[in-house]
């Protein structure tokens, strides 16, 4: 059976920083692309990062570039968030994804075929 699990959300004031992780089993996503999406309360669920099979390629929405970093360890079956500088609109349940086959890093929740149970981030102002 396959599980992402998160960890690393809490609560921040503005400014800080928090690194999410994202640890997988049941299977290895070494050669597949993974990713980080979040949602707000009333909204829909958004992209945030994502990342090739090999980490040599990221992506990140517009929202969050120059704040936050994707990374991932195969060795570990794991990826990672590093948030920085972060603002109360930041604020959402974080999820990790993952896609079954091979491709490119792509914003869309259709595209992802395994989630994990999410991860609260709150940052006060």
């Amino acid at each position: 059976q396959v599980q992402l699990v998160e960890s690393g959300g809490g609560l921040v004031q503005a400014g800080g920083s928090l690194r999410l992780s994202c640890a997988a089993s049941g299977r290895t996503f070494s050669t597949y692309p993974m990713g980080w999406f979040r949602q707000a309360p009333g909204k829909e669920r958004e992209f945030v990062a994502g990342i090739n099979w090999s980490g040599g390629s990221t992506a990140y929405a517009d929202s969050v570039k120059g704040r936050f970093t994707i990374s991932r360890d195969n060795a570990k079956n794991s990826v990672y968030l590093q948030m920085n500088s972060l603002k109360p609109e930041d604020t959402a349940v974080y999820y990790c994804a993952a896609r079954r086959n091979w491709g490119i890093i792509r914003n869309e929740t259709l595209y992802y075929d395994y989630w994990g149970q999410g991860t609260q981030v709150t940052v006060s102002p």
